[in-house]
């Protein structure tokens, strides 16, 4: 064990000098990756030399600011892991306060769940473990997106559609019908700053939503306040900068109340959440 502490030890140093936010951990994961094994259990792996070559290659694309998720070919999500790659936008742990807030939520026992920009398909998976008798729909329209949706919801009740967010009539057979919509739309204002590992990596159509970021976040809220049943739940992310324009998208359309910004772990603003307002008669 002393001399893979050490070669951890070399890529730790490694990755910190070329700008890797996490580099114990992600040297430490990429050890467990290439040893065929779990993080927790790196005492018992075979470092012999084979393991050795494969890791320092790992470490090498890392240190170039190749995603984590992409070498590994997974990403931790909640209660799954799912399969990345190019092409697709990683989940990050961010969006996991929006799941907590999700599954918080008190729903019928066999409800309706939208997961609007799903990528991956995490939210939708997680969402379908925490209510294994919903009907979740998952609406993407990336083929390179849906391509993983499709592996990591195989064998899954989730139900995926290929189909543009905003386009008129999304689901009009499920009009006042769902009770949770959630969504995590692209939303960087264009031209804002990135890390390598997004700028290079993700999809750009996954990334950005317009000038100002708020293009397809205009739209999904008026997609849930049509979806949603009276007194159904919606949540959507937003950057950072745009968590005021989110609360005036839903408080516009009229239709919704407790209009509540909600922060991430870290504490910075991250998603709005929404009721649909209970119509009197």
């Amino acid at each position: 064990m002393t001399r893979l502490r050490r070669v951890i030890r070399a890529a730790e140093v490694a990755l910190a000098e070329a700008g890797v936010g996490s580099p114990r951990a992600d040297a430490e994961l990429l050890a467990a990756h290439a040893a065929a094994t779990d993080r927790g259990r790196l005492a018992f792996a075979d470092t012999g030399p084979e393991f050795l070559d494969r890791y320092h290659g790992l470490v090498a694309q890392r240190a170039k600011r190749v995603p984590l998720q992409h070498l590994t070919g997974t990403a931790a999500f909640g209660p799954v892991t799912v399969q990345v790659g190019p092409g697709v936008f990683i989940p990050r742990p961010e969006t996991e306060s929006l799941l907590e807030w999700a599954v918080a939520q008190d729903l019928p026992p066999q409800p309706i769940i939208v997961d609007l920009c799903t990528g991956s398909g995490a939210l939708a998976l997680a969402l379908s473990k925490k209510w294994p008798d919903a009907r979740v729909i998952a609406v993407d329209d990336s083929e390179d997106a849906l391509a993983y949706a499709r592996r990591n919801t195989a064998g899954t009740p989730v139900e995926l559609v290929q189909a543009d967010v905003t386009a008129p009539g999304l689901l009009a057979e499920l009009d006042g019908r769902v009770d949770l919509v959630v969504a995590n739309p692209p939303y960087i204002p264009d031209g804002a700053a990135l890390e390598p590992e997004v700028a290079e990596h993700d999809p750009p159509h996954a990334l950005f939503g317009g000038p100002d970021g708020m293009a397809v976040i205009d739209r999904i809220v008026e997609l849930a306040a049509r979806l949603l049943r009276d007194g159904g739940h919606c949540a959507v992310e937003h950057d950072d900068t745009t968590s005021s324009r989110t609360v005036e998208a839903f408080t516009r359309t009229g239709r919704f109340v407790d209009v509540t910004a909600r922060h991430d772990l870290a504490g910075r603003p991250r998603f709005v959440t929404a009721t649909r307002e209970k119509l009197t008669s």
